[in-house]
């Protein structure tokens, strides 16, 4: 851990230790932020980040425990009086074989994020007002039959977006703002291969990958850009546009179902 300096502007990127969290931690940091990363089993991975990093710390918390993501918001906002931007990255991907299965994706990527950005936006005022970035998925938008458990999760996720800001602004807070961020396919999935990857993860309107310096840059833009509030920023070179009958890892370059 660094010390953060209290001039500085602070975020906490959920899930930040790995894959498009860790590319959210450095974006951050290379504009002059100081980045909490949160953790729950990769802590070697998010400490060895967090030590790359001009100003960050590592903080463990398990989100699906309602009650642990509400002590981790007022335990930073004790000590972080610049903390202006909630990221929540943190998500499990894959299908539920049991109930059981499907009730614990829902805790960490719908219930979750919703837990941490409402006592996030309960906080006090800051005079630039705070931001909370949820990062849902291109398939709120274009839903195909692979991975229903999850794609519901985001749905529900995406659902809360604009409820969230209008009690913002129902309250005279709309400088405070939350928005989402809907990502396309971008690192390789499940057993997917680099090769795999390159070649699927082209099926879009624009036939070019999706890069974490695009995600990296989208989130900043959330984070510090004139947006109003309750809106969703698709990343994904078009992918939501598109009429894909399977999730891409399923798909052939010519864009059939595999």
């Amino acid at each position: 851990m660094t010390n953060p300096s209290t001039d500085i502007p602070a975020v906490l990127v959920t899930g930040g230790a790995r894959r498009i969290g860790a590319a959210f931690a450095r974006g951050f940091a290379q504009a002059g932020w100081h980045v909490v990363i949160h953790c729950q089993a990769s802590i070697d991975a998010a400490e060895e980040l967090a030590a790359g990093l001009p100003s960050a710390e590592v903080v463990r918390a398990d989100l699906a425990d309602g009650e642990a993501c509400r002590r981790l918001v007022q335990e930073l906002a004790a000590r972080l009086p610049r903390w202006r931007v909630l990221v929540n990255n943190a998500a499990r991907f894959g299908e539920a074989a049991e109930p059981e299965d499907a009730m614990a994706l829902y805790r960490v990527n719908a219930l979750a994020p919703v837990t941490l950005a409402e006592a996030f936006l309960q906080l006090p005022e800051v005079a630039d007002g705070r931001r909370v970035i949820h990062l849902t998925d291109q398939k709120v938008a274009h839903p195909n039959p692979d991975f229903p458990h999850y794609t519901m999760t985001k749905h529900a996720l995406s659902s809360i977006v604009a409820g969230q800001q209008m009690a913002q602004d129902q309250a005279g807070r709309p400088q405070d703002r939350v928005l989402a961020l809907a990502p396309g396919a971008i690192l390789a999935s499940l057993d997917q291969n680099d090769a795999e990857a390159e070649r699927t993860h082209r099926l879009n309107l624009l036939r070019r990958r999706v890069t974490l310096d695009d995600m990296a840059g989208a989130a900043l833009l959330l984070a510090t850009g004139p947006l109003a509030g309750g809106q969703t920023l698709f990343v994904d070179c078009g992918q939501h546009l598109l009429r894909q009958p399977r999730d891409v890892i399923f798909m052939d370059p010519g864009g059939a179902a595999a």
